[in-house]
């Protein structure tokens, strides 16, 4: 029996975390709508708060190796926790303008994805430490993430009701706190988690040498560069959905704040339903099959749902049962991604991963923003949702999908690295390939 302290740390860490981004996925926008009355304003802050999650992942994989996997997490956190405060103190001392927002969402935006990240590539070693299996320790991990987005969601639509979108923001930097602490104390002995010693000085030519290598690996291999892709889009729309088309939706038809804290609940507990039956039975069924039914319904209908009706009856049914599909896909994508990349390249794959599935996100919350005030929030939904839709037919027309079955011979993940050891110039060892976060994450 293997030590279980660090993995349950890091689970419960992230899902504290990703309870508190409910709260703020939820709480700046309503408090950007409440301040300015301006949808094209949400688009812009959203614009300022995603932007630098894809520059922190473009260049972040090789400084999570250096720092340390678990120093990284803990700052991470620690930055995000002062940055998110800083919104609601500085709006009670009446001295909070436009731009220190969209500095402080930016500020929010570039702390958060290296800390995301670090626990992410953790799991395989801390599963291993923890004496589970990846498929299990991977639905796990997406699991609890899902059900803390939901009961953060939850929270959210109610305490804005009740205390304001301030108070909620004062609570999410408290749950980046918490989770900074936890990380802190529990993940400890885990050899992954610590800084990685190379022989190499700290240089610019050696740090562009370890990038390029994440890189190489991520464009060297099909079925890794088509999830990307579709992923790309699905993220990019699912920021607009987000940040303005949901907060407009139920400000202009539905009950307001507590609509989209029902409606995003039911998202993730339909998610942490999905992500809970494929790790009991997944293993049975083809993934290829069972990834391209799920990834059809996950997203396209709630657009349409939301774009024809004017109540929360039939958009809720339509959210909980996307979640439900949405919740399987995250799994088969983690464990891809788990089995066909080697542990010396996990982080900088995986940044370079996040960098490429949230690459559209600030044009999404700004495009969707700008159909919102061009085309109304109908035509917005519609043109937004028929993105989505098109995406999520990637499955069905590009060949390289069709290796999503095959488990390749390759360096094993759990393979020990030693300290010393310095990635070699140059592309990655033959590629072999997959929420996930961010890494995939499809769905709110």
């Amino acid at each position: 029996m293997g030590n279980r302290t660090p993995l349950a740390a890091t689970l419960a860490a992230n899902s504290i975390s990703t309870a508190g981004t409910s709260l703020t996925l939820i709480g700046v926008p309503w408090f950007v709508l409440e301040t300015t009355g301006s949808a094209a304003r949400a688009g812009v802050v959203a614009f300022c708060a995603t932007l630098p999650i894809v520059v922190a992942a473009l260049i972040g994989g090789p400084v999570i190796d250096r720092f340390g996997r678990r120093r990284t997490a803990i700052v991470s956190d620690a930055v995000c926790a002062a940055a998110i405060a800083a919104i609601p103190l500085l709006h009670f001392a009446g001295v909070l303008d436009f731009w220190m927002l969209c500095a402080l969402m930016a500020l929010n935006g570039f702390s958060h994805t290296p800390g995301n990240t670090a626990r992410y590539v953790l799991i395989p070693d801390l599963a291993e430490h923890a004496g589970t299996t990846l498929p299990r320790a991977a639905s796990l991990f997406d699991a609890v993430s899902r059900g803390a987005r939901m009961v953060g969601a939850a929270l959210a639509g109610v305490l804005i009701a009740f205390v304001g979108a301030e108070t909620v923001l004062l609570l999410d930097a408290a749950t980046f706190g918490l989770s900074a602490l936890l990380i802190a104390a529990g993940v400890r002995g885990v050899r992954a988690a610590e800084p990685r010693k190379a022989e190499a000085p700290v240089s610019l030519r050696a740090y562009g040498t370890e990038l390029r290598e994440g890189y190489a690996h991520l464009l060297g291999n099909r079925l890794l560069l088509a999830v990307v892709v579709m992923v790309m889009f699905m993220n990019g729309t699912d920021q607009g959905w987000n940040a303005v088309l949901l907060p407009v939706h139920a400000e202009g038809e539905l009950s307001g704040a507590p609509a989209i804290g029902l409606l995003t609940a039911l998202f993730g507990a339909g998610g942490l339903t999905g992500a809970l039956l494929y790790g009991a039975v997944g293993h049975r069924f083809s993934r290829r099959a069972v990834f391209t039914v799920c990834v059809i319904l996950c997203g396209a209908p709630r657009f349409l749902v939301a774009a024809v009706t004017g109540t929360t009856l039939p958009l809720a049914v339509t959210m909980l049962l996307g979640g439900i599909a949405g919740g399987v896909l995250n799994p088969i994508l983690t464990t891809v991604i788990y089995e066909r990349v080697p542990d010396r390249l996990r982080s900088r794959v995986s940044g370079a991963l996040t960098a490429g599935c949230e690459f559209a996100m600030p044009v999404g919350g700004l495009a969707a923003g700008l159909l919102v005030e061009g085309a109304g929030a109908t035509g917005a939904l519609l043109a937004m949702g028929g993105v989505f839709f098109l995406a999520t037919l990637s499955p069905l027309v590009f060949p390289s999908w069709r290796t999503l079955d095959d488990v390749p011979d390759a360096e094993p993940v759990r393979k020990p690295v030693p300290q010393a050891e310095v990635p070699a110039p140059g592309p990655a060892p033959a590629p072999v390939s997959s929420s996930a976060p961010s890494r995939p994450t499809p769905g709110p």
